[in-house]
């Protein structure tokens, strides 16, 4: 392993570069989610992106030549579930968009390191160490701090982003443990498949149980039928294909280019541009218990990450970085 990581690219300055471009990308994309979160539901969303993503997809493979077994490494059944776990993180996180702040939910969501590194610790005996162990109190900490658990400014939804992001520690391990030889662009199709699948069902099962109530009524996001698709609603879908696309290859190529520890710092930035999304789109201003949390949850993430390069274990670094140009899809 170390004479591998020897011959990879250590371009520090263009691996922060991409990166911070990916998280200003991701960012964009979560604001454009959450403006268009009011005209579809999240099912249809998840169905017709599926719909241009798949394509784009195939044809990007095309165009490189790497179209040769795709479909039946992606189809395989650790991808598959590797799939499943990505699809419930993806759905728990853009559930919550519509009812808490970009910076909230991000923040929520960044406490995956922390989950990583117990499923680590207790599914695939990996050593944690004395630091692990306290980026993994301040994490808990943090959410703590951010959720406010107890107070009137608690909100029930704030627990999404939570069971996503455990969701997104199990498909890192699955990745880890499972998926290390299946090519990127297969674990990306697969996923995308499993998404557009998740998108059908879930939107046939509201079709034939017709939800009806003042919940329902409330949330009709998750719960209201498909809405009558647009040229607008098609132009916002396909930018957001678009952004699925571009997303994995500023992320995947951040990961390539310099070392998973450094880049994974910088990925943090994607939490200061959805705090400024917040305050210039929708008059949100963080709290300062948002922010104390957010920092906690920033500081436990850091000290995760240089845990893993302080024992060496470059290849958790990059299941936990090069993989994730397909889990933001």
């Amino acid at each position: 392993m170390t004479a591998v990581v020897g011959l990879r690219p250590q371009n520090i300055a263009r691996g922060i570069s991409l990166i911070i471009a990916a998280a200003l990308a991701i960012s964009i994309q979560d604001v454009v989610f959450k403006l268009f979160s009011g005209e579809l539901t999240l099912w249809q969303i998840f169905c017709l992106r599926g719909v241009l993503v798949i394509p784009m997809l195939f044809a990007a493979c095309w165009v490189s030549g790497a179209q040769r077994g795709i479909l039946e490494a992606a189809l395989g059944k650790w991808p598959l579930l590797r799939s499943m776990f990505i699809t419930a993180s993806l759905l728990a996180f853009y559930a919550a968009l519509p009812f808490l702040s970009l910076s909230t939910v991000g923040a929520a969501n960044y406490i995956a390191p922390i989950f990583i590194t117990l499923l680590s610790a207790y599914a695939i005996r990996e050593p944690v160490g004395p630091l692990g162990w306290l980026g993994v109190c301040l994490g808990f900490a943090g959410v703590v701090v951010l959720l406010q658990p107890g107070t009137d400014a608690f909100s029930p939804w704030a627990l999404l982003p939570i069971i996503g992001a455990a969701s997104y520690a199990l498909a890192h391990i699955t990745t880890r443990a499972r998926c290390q030889n299946v090519p990127l662009a297969a674990l990306s199709l697969s996923q995308n498949i499993v998404m557009l699948l998740a998108g059908a069902v879930v939107s046939l099962s509201m079709l034939w149980l017709q939800p009806q109530g003042t919940f329902a009524d409330a949330y009709p996001y998750i719960f209201g039928a498909w809405s009558k698709v647009g040229l607008n609603d098609w132009l916002v879908l396909t930018l957001l294909a678009g952004f699925a696309i571009i997303n994995g290859m500023l992320l995947g190529g951040a990961y390539q280019t310099a070392p998973p520890a450094v880049v994974s710092t910088f990925e943090y930035s994607y939490l200061v541009f959805v705090t400024v999304w917040d305050i210039l789109f929708f008059g949100i201003a963080p709290s300062a218990a948002s922010i104390s949390g957010m920092v906690l949850i920033v500081v436990a993430g850091l000290l995760v990450l240089r845990r893993k390069s302080a024992v060496g274990t470059e290849s958790g670094d990059v299941m936990a970085g090069a993989q994730k140009s397909d889990i933001v899809t």
